[in-house]
């Protein structure tokens, strides 16, 4: 009986090698620029803490989630389709996440026209406020042009980590590099 509970594990632990040995410690960064081209790492001390609210009309402040790895997407209106997919695709990310540890250790905030169709209540907030003035402070983190929708990703500690742009960007990659947020936050 010990066999046939071993075998998948091992199994398990060698599937999901290549994924620590390639996101894993210093160059996580370096290996997801390689694999993504809308990833853009950023690794900021200091995030902007824009005037938003919550869905009660109480002050948001990003630090009170310091203990988790916050998603922060933009979906200002008159955005469009653009904002549209990259929501749709942070919705699928976002139901990934959910189906694993990680649930408890990632939030997503929506910053802007939503409605919260396909969302999972449970780590998903509706943020509202000056949108086009807080999207513009975290546009200003990144060294693109500000072309399309970001996504801002937001390590323990309030660390800005990164940005993928626009909604084309391959969602397991996302994925797996929350993961490696998630661990690494933890050592």
């Amino acid at each position: 009986m010990t066999r046939h509970i071993l075998l998948p594990s091992l199994l398990l632990a060698i599937v999901a090698m290549p994924t620590t040995a390639h996101h894993g410690g210093d160059d996580m960064d370096e290996t997801m620029a390689e694999r993504e081209a809308a990833f853009e790492p950023t690794d900021l001390l200091q995030v902007p803490q824009p005037d938003l609210s919550d869905a009660d009309g109480n002050a948001f402040r990003l630090e009170r989630l310091d203990d988790r790895v916050v998603v922060l997407s933009f979906a200002p209106e008159g955005c469009g389709a653009p904002c549209e997919d990259q929501q749709v695709l942070l919705q699928d990310v976002q139901a990934e996440v959910n189906d694993t540890l990680m649930r408890d250790q990632v939030v997503f905030l929506t910053v802007g026209a939503h409605d919260g169709d396909g969302w999972d209540e449970t780590n998903w907030r509706a943020l509202s406020g000056d949108d086009g003035k807080a999207a513009d402070s975290f546009a200003a983190l990144s060294e693109r042009a500000p072309d399309a929708p970001m996504v801002h990703v937001i390590a323990r500690d309030t660390r800005h980590a990164a940005i993928l742009h626009g909604a084309d960007f391959n969602s397991v990659n996302l994925i797996v590099y929350l993961n490696a947020l998630t661990n690494a936050s933890r050592q």
